[in-house]
């Protein structure tokens, strides 16, 4: 059997979007470059795409109402989406290497706040994000999934729509328990549910390293059950613990000091070890860390030839 082959992910946007210089504030978050600077987001995508990343992830995160208003996600909702796929789509055309555009599908009604979930709603929302994203992505991004019920929302409004379907679950920071949604329900329930919309691949994102890789165990355990086909993946954030009061992207959260390019890569190698073939990170990781990644996980030509 073929060893699976490691691609790496981008990492944290709105962070690298501020770190560069770009317009950054409250309640727009990364939204707001790409109303008022997209050449930053440009910039950003292409950082993490020299950096070693062959899969990029639209800047459509915060293009929703939670961040950006009810009146302007009605107005530009659509034209901001595309914006943000065709920015991806430029970053990704302008490498010599092949690079995926993923399409980011977010919480509609907010990140780690299943409690606010409204289905109707949900799924109208993503209608408009799928519509100004299609033309430009590679494969669906349904990201920081607090919810089973929010996963069957993404799933609905993509029906129609071709492309591959990966889900991203966000998970309860509580190393040592059994892995759980911030919703409370079991990853297993998860990633059956998964299983069942058609999913290519289920990762867990928006998360400390320290609960991946036991949500890693269960998920290949479920999916090998199932005599399924899927790629697995883990892309963490930096944060310290998150409370379940808080609101993930409700303000900047202070980065952790043990989570630099070296000590991330050594809980990449555990996730791998679990069964993950995608690896990036997500809030407080930057180009430097998938750098890092690139550069002691990616074999060289040379290696390969050999």
């Amino acid at each position: 059997m073929s060893t699976p082959i490691l691609r790496l992910l981008d990492g944290g946007m709105g962070r690298e979007l501020k770190r560069i210089g770009a317009p950054f504030r409250q309640p727009e978050w990364s939204a707001l470059a790409l109303i008022e600077a997209p050449g930053f987001v440009l910039k950003a995508h292409t950082a993490f795409i020299e950096a070693g990343a062959r899969i990029i992830t639209t800047n459509s995160y915060a293009v929703v109402p939670f961040h950006i208003g009810d009146e302007r996600f009605e107005r530009e909702g659509r034209s901001l989406a595309a914006s943000a796929g065709q920015l991806a789509r430029q970053a990704a055309s302008s490498s010599r290497e092949h690079v995926t555009v993923a399409g980011s599908l977010p919480p509609a009604l907010g990140s780690y706040r299943p409690d606010l979930f409204d289905h109707h709603r949900s799924v109208g929302i993503h209608r408009e994000l799928i519509a100004g994203l299609k033309a430009h992505v590679d494969v669906w991004l349904a990201e920081t999934q607090s919810s089973i019920a929010e996963v069957r929302a993404v799933a609905e409004a993509l029906v129609a729509e071709p492309g591959p379907l990966w889900v991203s679950f966000t998970l309860v920071d509580e190393a040592g328990a059994p892995p759980r949604l911030r919703s409370q329900e079991p990853v297993i329930e998860a990633v059956k549910v998964a299983v069942e919309v058609g999913a290519r691949a289920v990762l867990f994102n928006c998360s400390q390293p320290e609960v991946m890789a036991h949500a890693l165990a269960e998920a290949r355990n479920v999916i090998v059950q199932l005599d399924q086909r899927i790629e697995l993946g883990v892309y963490a954030n930096a944060f310290p613990p998150v409370s379940a009061e808080a609101e993930a992207n409700n303000t900047l959260l202070e980065v952790r000091g043990d989570l630099g390019p070296a000590p991330y890569l050594e809980w990449a190698r555990s996730w791998i070890a679990a069964g993950a073939t995608i690896i990036g990170g997500c809030c407080g990781i930057g180009p430097e860390h998938i750098e890092h990644l690139h550069l002691h996980l990616i074999p060289s030509s040379e290696e390969i030839e050999a």
